[in-house]
């Protein structure tokens, strides 16, 4: 399930195990080493039938010949197999084929991955569609997000190496996205769909939209065009793990993935999503066991190689460190309420080595619907409202902790951007280190202490520290404190200038974020210093909520140094807001 989309079962009604994601509102190794990619069967060595499960068969790692030679012999077919780990993914329709597999010599578990058929696609694999592309607007505001985390401080410094490649494993990437096309890295993406590499051109493309929103957030590029991901330089892979029609995460298609990040460099992977049919998976069942072990391989193999995995904590508002019952699973088939322990794990993110992410609202704040846990969650970032890329050319808005993994693997991806031969424990050490620390708000469930707590862990991830400095001298300036914005009343809100010579630029950016539920109600004005007012919003927008826009202004009739303002003034009665934080960049 996507965990973006509010977790596994999707708390909030989202396909598959998306890791939380709110509904859209239109408007997701070194070169000379050789590979070791899954070795496939050329085709299936059986046709599919109804009642065909599939297993995951776990040996030692290396040559495993004799246990697939057991799999055909006992009913089963070699669907995928990653001997580098020891994990071979088969099929069959026989009920009895686990419990036979279990006694064969050189197994060492056997689980089914799913309650459910492996459907007949997955023999013969239809391409996703490739939509139609709109028109990307013109303009690239700041957005409220990239500022919390200053990634719009951070561009300015470094927007992130082109040889940095980032995974995208989700339900795949609008590739033709005017935003996402020019950062986008077709070479190394590919579809996992099933558990089995499908390199043909497009097959990684979005069965839905969620990791093509993902993407966006890590690596929009920086072109004019629609919005700006938090490290826009960087390359962006897209890795579906997602199955069409339902956009199930299984394990043997996360294993997949994983492999396939290692084998592919990829220094980063952003993971918004827990792995089907379970929502924690309890290593006293005999087939979940099978499916921590096999996907734990996999990240390993992957951390091996030098890739971090990220992953989303989850959306059921739910305390992962005091863990009672699991009332999602199994998701493909009828849900059941049994009772577990913190044995169980949300696999990926609570695996050893991944990093896990939790969800903050507007400013420093908890998301409702973030998952949280002492001891489990590492760190925060903006998951509400997030404002990004979704296929066809278009953006919209989605909620979840799946939204905040992306700003954390962009952050990520900067780290190994300013130091390219950082390993996967040194960019995790990173993370933590330069996160802001955020103190408990007065809730119970927040236990820990401001340095590092069940909420937000060692706090929100800063893009600005990643890279290492500050923007150059004399060139950006901010004010990050409220300012109320009343009824019927004017509110200014004041930015001092020094140490910039001459005249302003004729390209002077005007970072505004206002928060308003009516935007139509308010006039917004850049007063220079000498009090030249220069007009920025001019009751535009009707009743929609808030802007958060970077305006370009010719000031360069105007001295740089001295006291800017911006002036915004309510024009109306019943809605109020506040000016959250502007910026201006010479």
């Amino acid at each position: 399930m996507l965990a973006a989309t509010l977790g596994a079962a999707l708390a909030f009604g989202a396909p598959g195990a998306l890791a939380g994601t709110l509904p859209v509102v239109p408007s997701a190794a070194p070169a000379a080493e050789a590979h070791a990619p899954a070795t496939v069967p050329a085709a299936a060595s059986a046709a599919w039938v109804a009642g065909t499960r599939a297993y995951l068969v776990i040996t030692a790692p290396g040559d495993n010949a004799a246990v697939r030679s057991a799999i055909t012999a006992n009913g089963g077919t070699v669907f995928s197999n990653f001997d580098a780990i020891g994990v071979i993914v088969a099929h069959s329709a026989s009920s009895g084929f686990a419990a036979t597999m279990r006694t064969v010599a050189g197994v060492q578990q056997v689980g089914a991955t799913r309650t459910s058929d492996v459907p007949a696609d997955a023999y013969s694999p239809a391409l996703p569609t490739s939509p139609a592309q709109a028109s990307t607007p013109a303009g690239e505001p700041v957005r409220a997000d990239m500022s919390q985390i200053k990634a719009d401080q951070a561009w300015a410094v470094n927007p992130g190496s082109a040889s940095v490649k980032v995974g995208i494993l989700d339900t795949g990437v609008d590739d033709q996205h005017q935003d996402l096309a020019p950062n986008f890295d077709a070479a190394d993406s590919v579809s996992c769909a099933y558990g089995k590499p499908d390199t043909r051109t497009g097959a990684w493309r979005d069965v839905d939209t969620h990791g093509t929103h993902v993407a966006g957030t890590v690596a929009a590029a920086k072109n004019g065009k629609g919005v700006v991901g938090v490290a826009p330089g960087v390359k962006i892979a897209a890795v579906r793990v997602a199955e069409p029609g339902n956009s199930f995460f299984f394990a043997e298609n996360t294993i997949c993935g994983f492999v396939w990040a290692g084998d592919h460099g990829f220094k980063v992977t952003n993971n918004s999503y827990y792995t089907d049919p379970w929502q924690f998976n309890c290593p006293d069942n005999i087939d979940q066991a099978a499916i921590i072990e096999g996907v734990k391989r996999a990240q390993e193999y992957a951390e091996g190689k030098g890739s971090l995995q990220i992953a989303a904590a989850g959306n059921e508002n739910y305390d992962l460190a005091h863990k009672t019952t699991d009332s999602a699973s199994p998701n493909d088939s009828t849900p059941v309420t049994r009772t577990i322990t913190n044995a169980c794990l949300d696999i990926p993110t609570e695996l050893p080595g991944v990093v896990t992410v939790a969800a903050n609202g507007t400013g420093v704040t908890k998301a409702s619907f973030s998952n949280y846990g002492q001891g489990v969650i590492d760190v925060a970032a903006p998951g509400s409202n997030v404002y990004s890329t979704v296929p066809g050319g278009g953006y919209g808005s989605k909620s979840g902790t799946s939204m905040a993994t992306p700003h954390v693997v962009g952050v990520a991806a900067l780290i190994a951007s300013a130091d390219p031969g950082i390993t996967p424990a040194q960019i995790r050490a990173k993370l933590a280190a330069q996160a802001n620390d955020i103190a408990c708000p007065s809730d119970s469930r927040c236990t820990g202490t401001t340095a590092n707590n069940s909420f937000f862990g060692e706090g929100q991830v800063d893009a600005l520290k990643a890279v290492g400095t500050t923007p150059p001298a004399g060139k950006y300036f901010e004010n990050l404190t409220d300012f109320a914005v009343k009824d019927n009343a004017t509110v200014e809100s004041p930015i001092t200038v020094t140490g910039v010579t001459g005249n302003a630029p004729a390209t002077l950016k005007v970072g505004v974020d206002i928060k308003h539920t009516y935007i139509g109600d308010l006039k917004v004005d850049l007063v220079a210093p000498d009090g030249t007012v220069y007009t920025l919003h001019n009751r535009a927008g009707g009743s929609a909520d808030n802007i958060a826009q970077t305006y370009t202004v010719n000031a360069s009739s105007e001295v740089a140094n001295g006291t800017w303002k911006l002036r915004v003034n309510d024009n109306a009665a019943s809605d109020t807001g506040k000016i959250d934080a502007w910026n201006l960049t010479f």
